[in-house]
């Protein structure tokens, strides 16, 4: 199966990194949060890439050209006309295809832009800035059970202090401890889609979260799949600071994979 990675944006809420290189590129012990990703899904059997770059896109392809030069134990011999030996090649078994999809395109327009590397087959569609637990193979299941166009992940961040319950006469009636119920449910990415979704997204003007999702709900052509378990965007330095001190503490909740 492949997953589209939309990897394009300019990054502008986090512009003390983004200003350097694209957000995806923003790295988590030394690793770009792509590269996080990318590992979470593979290790669910995904491991065929289809990367939406854009801004600073060239950043993307040099880091991935260079990819078993970052990984591997390398002897550099400039006594025999710069003969390179790779004695230790370390590299995850991917195939990257990175397409410049254009500085201003929006969501939508970079989705539509990649159809040609889809082919006829369901694919998987998520955001560059966000690590997740999130279970593959259930949200697979899932989507085919409903056998709707798309499936959305979606998670419910509730609230992070007590809540208060005021009743209709204006009354605080109690305080309790927050729960699963509380605050809203949000996209987050990790969405299933049959090839059929193209035909809702009009061209590079096209915001994906906007015009294309409400026509697939009007069309009853949308389900939606909650994810219990952790996710969190990296949005702001603040965010960045919170994912590099978990990774650094050996209990990254997102790397469900083996070193």
């Amino acid at each position: 199966m492949k997953a589209v990675i939309l990897a394009g944006g300019f990054g502008t809420r986090i512009s003390e990194e983004s200003h350097l290189r694209p957000k995806p590129m923003v790295e988590i012990g030394e690793k770009p949060i792509l590269w996080h990703i990318m590992k979470g899904l593979c290790a669910y059997g995904v491991n065929e890439f289809i990367i939406c770059a854009g801004y600073k896109q060239h950043i993307i392809k040099e880091w991935f050209a260079n990819y078993f030069l970052y990984t591997s134990d390398i002897t550099f011999d400039f006594t025999k006309e710069n003969e390179i030996t790779v004695h230790r090649k370390n590299v995850e078994a991917w195939k990257v295809t990175i397409i410049d999809t254009g500085i201003n395109t929006m969501t939508g327009g970079r989705i539509k832009r990649v159809k040609d590397y889809i082919g006829d087959e369901t694919f998987i569609v998520t955001y560059g800035d966000a690590v997740s637990d999130i279970n593959i193979t259930h949200l697979l299941e899932f989507h085919k059970l409903h056998k709707k166009i798309g499936t959305m992940s979606t998670y419910n961040f509730g609230q992070n202090k007590g809540v208060v319950e005021i009743g209709m006469d204006g009354i605080v009636d109690a305080f309790r401890e927050k729960s699963d119920f509380d605050g809203d449910l949000i996209n987050i990415g990790y969405m299933v889609f049959e090839p059929k979704i193209f035909d809702y997204i009009d061209g590079d003007d096209s915001i994906f979260e906007r015009e294309p999702l409400n026509r697939l709900v009007a069309d009853n052509q949308l389900s939606g799949y909650v994810h219990k378990g952790f996710w969190q965007c990296m949005d702001t330095k603040r965010e960045k600071d919170k994912l590099e001190e978990l990774w650094a503490s050996g209990k990254a909740p997102w790397k469900i994979w083996e070193d």
